[in-house]
Formats: C-alpha cells, sequence, structure tokens
C-alpha cells in the first residue's frame, strides 16, 4: 500500500509524491528526487520540521524533545524524518520548493584565514573558501573537525555571496570543534564545508521584522543584517539580543555599525545574571516594548537555546498575537557528541 503526500512549499509550490506503507516521508521525497530540509535524520536536528493537518501518520517516540516539543507536536508540527504515513497526507514545508530541487549537499574546502577568541564564550573563525557557497542569509553549513570523521553545525555571520566567511561559535569547554579552535587550528590549516542547510533565512521584507537573538544564536542575524545593508531596507527592523552573562555580549560594534548603515534598524542588549552591571537585565520577553509586534503585522525571526525560543512561543501565547510569520532555530544537540548545534 502507498499513499499520497502533498508537499507545500512556502513559495506557493506544491509537489506530490508516493510514500510506500512504512516509509518516512524524507525518505519517499529523496526517492523522488526532492531533498527536503534535513541535517541528521536521526529526529536530533529539528532541521526537517513541517506541519501536518490533513492525514493520519506516526511519529514514534525516537525522536528529543529540542527537535519537536510536545507542544509543538500538538500544534500539528511534523519531523519529516519520522513520520510515517498511514494515509493521504498534505505537509507543509517551511522552505522554498527551489531550495530542494538537488538531491544533496556540495562540500566546499576552505582556508583559515583567523581564529579569535573574542570572549570567554564565543570565538570567532574566518575562513576563506575554495568555491562559492550560494547560502542564504541565516543558513548553516557543516564544518568537518579536521582530523576527525565529526562535523559541527554552524550559521554564516558573514555577507552573503562572498568567500571570506565568518562563524561565532560558541566555546563549549571540552567540545570536539572548540577544543580544536582554542588549541590547534592556526592560518593556514584546510577545513571541509558541507551545506548551506536550513530554513531559517531571510525572506523577502515586505513589513515590520522583529529579530531575537540569544547568545551566539546571534551569527545568523549578522549575515542577515550585511544583507539588509546591501539591498536597504524601508521597514522598522528591531533586534533584541540576550545574553546569559556580561562577557557573552559579543558583536556590540558590528551592531552599532548597522545602526549607522541600515535605516530604521534599532537592537537593544539584556543580559539575564542578577550579578551583570548591564542596565537591562531579564530575558528578551521582558523588554519587548520597543518591539514592532503591530497587532501581528511582523516578521519574527528568532534563533536561541531552546528554553529561551519556548519562551519566546510562550509569550506571543499569551499576548494573544500571532505574528505574520515566525521563523525560528533552536540550538540542538549534536547527533553525535555532547557539543552542540550552535548558531
Amino acid at each position: 500500500m502507498s499513499y499520497n503526500i502533498a508537499l507545500n512549499f512556502e513559495d506557493g509550490v506544491t509537489r506530490v509524491i508516493t510514500c510506500n506503507e512504512g516509509e518516512t516521508v524524507l525518505d519517499a521525497a529523496y526517492r523522488a528526487q526532492i531533498n527536503l530540509p534535513m541535517d541528521c535524520s536521526d529526529g536530533v536536528c529539528g532541521t526537517c520540521k513541517g506541519s501536518c493537518h490533513q492525514g493520519e501518520f506516526d511519529m514514534g517516540d525516537e525522536y528529543i524533545d529540542e527537535a519537536l516539543s510536545d507542544e509543538e507536536a500538538d500544534q500539528g508540527m511534523v519531523l519529516t524524518c519520522q513520520m510515517v504515513p498511514s494515509s493521504d497526507c498534505v505537509v507543509e514545508i517551511p522552505a522554498a520548493a527551489s531550495l530542494c530541487s538537488k538531491a544533496g549537499n556540495e562540500a566546499v574546502t576552505g582556508t583559515v584565514a583567523e581564529v579569535n577568541l573574542i570572549s570567554p564564550t564565543a570565538i570567532e573563525l574566518k575562513v576563506t573558501a575554495d568555491a562559492d557557497i550560494g547560502f542564504l542569509p541565516g543558513q548553516y553549513v557543516n564544518i568537518q573537525v579536521p582530523g576527525t570523521e565529526e562535523t559541527r553545525a554552524y550559521s554564516f555571520s558573514s555577507r552573503p555571496g562572498s568567500r571570506e566567511l565568518s562563524f561565532l561559535i560558541r566555546n563549549v569547554p571540552g567540545g570536539l570543534m572548540s577544543s580544536w579552535l582554542v588549541g590547534k587550528a592556526k592560518t593556514g590549516d584546510k577545513v571541509t564545508l558541507t551545506g548551506p542547510m536550513g530554513v531559517f533565512y531571510l525572506r523577502p521584507v515586505q513589513r515590520p521584522v522583529l529579530m531575537l537573538a540569544g547568545g551566539t544564536g546571534l551569527a545568523p542575524f549578522l549575515a542577515m543584517l550585511e544583507s539588509l545593508k546591501e539591498k536597504g531596507c524601508e521597514q522598522p527592523t528591531h533586534m533584541i539580543y540576550g545574553v546569559t552573562n556580561d562577557d557573552d555580549l559579543v558583536g556590540l560594534a558590528a551592531l552599532e555599525a548597522f545602526a549607522e548603515a541600515i535605516d530604521n534598524f534599532t537592537f537593544k542588549t539584556v543580559v539575564a545574571s542578577d550579578e551583570s552591571m548591564h542596565p537591562r537585565k531579564g530575558y528578551v520577553t521582558n523588554h519587548m516594548e520597543d518591539a514592532p509586534i503591530n497587532d501581528g503585522d511582523v516578521d519574527v525571526y528568532l534563533c536561541g537555546p531552546p528554553p529561551m525560543v519556548d519562551a519566546v512561543l510562550g509569550y506571543f501565547r499569551e499576548q494573544g498575537i500571532e505574528p505574520n510569520s515566525f521563523h525560528y532555530e533552536k540550538f540542538t544537540p549534536s547527533v553525535s557528541a555532547v557539543e552542540e548545534k550552535v548558531a
């Protein structure tokens, strides 16, 4: 027995695939030469998340909560790598069909240009790619840890279209990539990058934008702001950047430069620690007074650790506000190590 699965992409394109009994939607799409967004295929990363409100299916219990929470599942969200249909289904895919047209991601080599420990908790990695990587602002790439078969996922913080790539990486004590960067990496080292990946990217700006960044979740927003700086932006764009401790605040000079260069862009920073000397304490949800929410006429972009993402989602529910669009990415654990996927 087989089932018809309609894949509705966010650019209005619909593709219908056939899913065999016991087969996941992700595998069926791949068989049909449709490369749905994915990274791990094991219910860990959450990259393949979509939604299904028509049809019957089984999600099993092999995925982790950080990839798909109970609350998200109750709202009809699914992981296509775990979703096994038992009837015809309609699945909403939060990506453009054009991003899913090829059956694999390309590996590109690059050369380490700089490694900078910019705070006790953040590392800046700069890489010169040997070939173009056509990423959208907000997407990420998998970087292989030299000397191992392991990879780690990091969002681009640099301008799309340039081979001069940069990444803002959380310094995880004992982490595989962090240990290499801090203890062994040097200018001239070769690295392998595979991608781009992810459905967290800046869509055309047609209304006010609210950017909510947590920790090194600032990285994809730096790439988005580079894009807005280059293309211009007439809509109000406001960022709230929250961290745990004062030392975690990085990239402030870049944000100030963007505020000077981009019309209508403003930002504020927030520190959670009670011991902080920062003028704004608490969490991003405590400082939404300047956010251009406009009764929901706003596009929200959110990147941070799972508790932050859950808190923001809860904030909008409590306020009774449904944004025009809501794009978010959680830091989720690596498939094969303790170190987390970081932006």
